[in-house]
């Protein structure tokens, strides 16, 4: 156990922080645009990030002005299920109070970027009036507990969406401050603070973030193996039977630190349904008890695993649990399905998955998604479901209205999923530049452009239809969750990227590096030997992720045209 003089200041930060109050209170009633260093840590437990517009930074420094800050507001939506009035809602505040576009995060949650200091309260209660919260969706906390939404329409694991909602709400900080600051709670004066308890978390909460997700029996389209805690179903002849368990899974990293590395998930145990949530917490103890409080770099469960050991790591999990935990059973996720285009629901109506680029829902020239939803949504009222891949579901459409749902998204210049390459829908970017003050280059932005160059590659190659996986990320820290990817395009320096090759559909295998620092135009040039290579020496049925592990990165590389190489 790390001592007192030992911790991060952050650690002191947060002990000191009165349950995350800090200052902020004090610092929203002033008419000032930016919060100080310490309560933009603590704003982060509320789901809010300080940030500044970086495209504007070098202009406003010759001017010698402040920069332009605004707070990223994140919205957390267990497994990504809105109602139709919960979705507007989150429409009108971004257009009102954001910079008029919504993100579709990798989390199935909902940003909003551009929200200035001011406004910020406005957005949280606005959307807490529809019964949403944003508390919990940044910080050192269990984070947006999310699941593939097809759980919810098959008959053996429908009832699991009750089970995520209890397992996020079981992890909601106990604290009163969010409802202070934010919400205008009644005891804003709390008469005797040092009696108030976070009986999970405790003065310090965890180490670092928590992610937990729940894949289906057989598709891994949350990324199962990415997370701290990974829950997958387990059904026999129609049964939920239980939950197999995987720990460890991580994906940020430094680049230049051999000592920070992505990590898959490790098959942990086996538990019922009924102790499903006694089991998680017992995971979340053990890294809230022993988690590394010196050095943030290294505070994830990932690395107290590896540095303890799975037997010792079972051993204090047991401690906690009250008993010995069975071993995990078989695992056999078989590939990812988004779900883009019509699906029937058993009831007799539709679901459309409707393809986001990149997760971004927005107006823009002719492409005029943001409002298009608007109309749909507001006609049509279907439930809404927000993808592990940034897309969304729109779900309990009538099979009269399917004609009319499909012209009112041509009319608003929307793609329909059919016409769009498989390539492009299996692909997403993290936010990265301007606002992220971790990007060292662009994503988001980069991504479309780099798409169009694979897609004709791809078509050149005669595997224009061909499912691959590609991720696009600013920096190395991997929110788009790009090491388990077929393709990963991680920034390296300002505008070039590392390609990493060798992920596989599964979700189940790290990446490899292929080539490094090479510029976004010149990326479908260097891997266009591979897709020859792989159209010409694949195996039956075998992936481009799965061709690529088989040949090696020795292999791989040497085909790296010589205008690329060191």
């Amino acid at each position: 156990m790390s001592t007192q003089q030992d911790k991060t200041p952050f650690e002191q930060m947060k002990e000191a922080s009165r349950f995350l109050r800090g200052t902020i209170r004090q610092t929203l009633s002033q008419d000032t645009p930016q919060f100080s260093a310490d309560e933009s840590q603590l704003l982060k437990f509320h789901g809010c990030y300080q940030q500044d517009d970086r495209d504007l930074r070098q202009q406003l420094l010759k001017e010698k002005k402040d920069k332009a800050f605004s707070l990223m507001v994140r919205s957390k939506i267990p497994a990504g299920w809105m109602n139709a009035e919960q979705y507007l809602a989150h429409d009108e505040l971004a257009e009102k109070y954001g910079n008029g576009t919504l993100r579709i995060t990798t989390r199935q949650g909902f940003q909003f970027h551009g929200v200035l200091k001011k406004n910020a309260r406005a957005v949280i209660q606005g959307i807490h009036l529809k019964l949403g919260t944003t508390q919990g969706a940044c910080g050192d906390v269990v984070r947006n507990v999310m699941a593939d939404p097809g759980l919810f329409f098959d008959p053996a694991t429908k009832p699991l969406f009750s089970k995520i909602k209890e397992l996020s709400d079981h992890f909601l900080s106990r604290c009163r401050a969010y409802h202070e600051i934010w919400l205008n709670d009644e005891k804003i004066e709390n008469p005797d603070l040092a009696q108030e308890d976070e009986p999970i978390y405790g003065k310090a909460y965890l180490p670092r973030k928590f992610k937990i997700a729940m894949a289906s029996p057989d598709n891994n389209s949350i990324d199962v193996y990415s997370h701290d805690l990974g829950i997958i179903p387990e059904v026999t002849d129609g049964q939920l039977k239980g939950f197999n368990i995987l720990v460890g899974g991580g994906f940020g990293m430094t680049h230049g630190i051999q000592t920070t590395y992505p990590r898959l998930a490790t098959p942990f145990c086996f538990v019922s349904y009924d102790d499903l949530i006694r089991l998680v917490e017992a995971v979340v103890l053990v890294q809230r008890d022993n988690g590394n409080r010196t050095d943030r770099k290294h505070a994830r469960l990932k690395y107290l695993i590896d540095s303890k050991g799975m037997d010792w790591f079972r051993v204090e999990v047991e401690k906690r649990f009250g008993q010995s935990v069975e071993p995990a059973h078989k695992i056999s996720l078989k590939g990812i399905d988004y779900g883009h285009g019509w699906r029937l629901q058993a009831d007799g109506r539709w679901i459309l998955g409707v393809f986001v680029e990149n997760g971004r829902i927005k107006d823009e020239g002719g492409f005029r998604l943001k409002t298009g939803l608007r109309a749909l949504v507001g006609k049509y009222r279907p439930e809404i479901y927000l993808t592990a891949c940034q897309d969304l579901w729109l779900v309990g459409i009538e099979d009269k209205d399917k004609p009319d749902v499909e012209d009112m998204l041509k009319n608003y210049g929307v793609t329909l999923p059919d016409e769009i390459t498989q390539i492009r829908k299996n692909s997403m970017a993290c936010p990265a530049l301007p606002t992220c003050g971790l990007a060292i280059s662009e994503a988001e932005r980069a991504l479309p452009a780099v798409m169009d160059e694979l897609e004709k590659v791809l078509l050149d190659c005669g595997l224009d239809g061909q499912q691959i996986i590609t991720r696009m990320t600013g920096c190395p820290n991997g929110c788009a969750r790009p090491y388990n990817a077929e393709i990963a395009l991680v920034g390296k320096s300002a505008g070039t990227y590392n390609i990493y090759l060798g992920g596989s559909l599964r979700g189940d295998r790290l990446v490899f590096l292929f080539a490094e620092k090479i510029q976004p135009g010149d990326i479908a040039k260097a891997l266009r030997p591979i897709f020859e290579s792989y159209q010409k020496q694949r195996l039956a049925q075998e992936g481009f992720g799965d061709f690529c592990d088989r040949m090696g990165a020795d292999q791989l590389t040497a085909l790296l045209p010589t205008c690329f190489s060191a």
